[in-house]
């Protein structure tokens, strides 16, 4: 029993790692690529071309952050931080995440359709409750209380979830800057419009500036999980 679950232990530590490595590179992707998806300079025609270069960068981010969760309430359960996830509550957990992921390559297929905005927008509404929820675990981790059993040199755990909680925010609104460009771009084809470049340009501004404090989240998330300093 005890080798079953170090190779279960270690095959969810090696799929955790590629999920984190595939949204650090996507995310990098998906940051150059927005040069050239708001450039003005360009034709209409091939900056669509890198929006849509972009668009399937950012699934595997976007697969990458859905599974990170996930796996690492699976491994917590397994070092006994998640009693609650013993038994059923595991499959249960798994079920919910994989409607999640199923909603996130929805919205990616069908991203140039209204379905896809709406499933988009669906699948941003659903991180509301889930990340006030995760801040609220790792919080009631840090004292004590809660359905995480943390205690001296496994506050970690419950600070991994705090900070995977603040990212998710993050990437909330980097989604919502991407969703936007699809409308937008419907927009400019039929013609230029002054007001949709000048958001364009505001937009992606402000999503630099969360990217950089996503990338340096993220190497936290990473720091935490791999160091474990207290």
């Amino acid at each position: 029993m005890e080798f079953l679950t170090a190779n279960e232990l270690s095959i969810l530590r090696w799929v955790h790692i590629l999920a984190m490595v595939y949204w650090l590179g996507g995310e990098w992707g998906v940051f150059q690529t927005s040069y050239h998806v708001t450039n003005p300079a360009l034709s209409l025609e091939e900056r669509r071309r890198h929006m849509e270069t972009a668009y399937r960068i950012d699934i595997l981010a976007r697969t990458g952050i859905v599974l990170l969760l996930p796996l690492g309430l699976h491994m917590g359960k397994l070092y006994g931080f998640v009693p609650i996830l013993e038994g059923a509550g595991v499959w249960w957990m798994w079920l919910f995440f994989a409607v999640w992921l199923a909603m996130t390559w929805t919205a990616f297929i069908k991203r140039e359709t209204d379905i896809g905005i709406k499933v988009t927008r669906a699948e941003e509404l659903l991180r509301y409750p889930l990340i006030a929820v995760l801040f609220l675990v790792a919080f009631m981790a840090w004292g004590g209380t809660g359905p995480v059993e943390t205690g001296p040199g496994n506050l970690w755990y419950p600070a991994k979830i705090g900070l995977y909680a603040f990212a998710l925010c993050i990437g909330l609104f980097l989604r919502l800057v991407m969703r936007r460009w699809t409308v937008r771009f419907r927009k400019l084809a039929e013609g230029p419009d002054a007001a949709e470049e000048a958001a364009l340009a505001r937009e992606i501004g402000q999503a630099r500036i969360s990217a950089y404090i996503y990338w340096i989240t993220i190497a936290s998330v990473c720091f935490l999980g791999a160091v474990k300093p207290f």
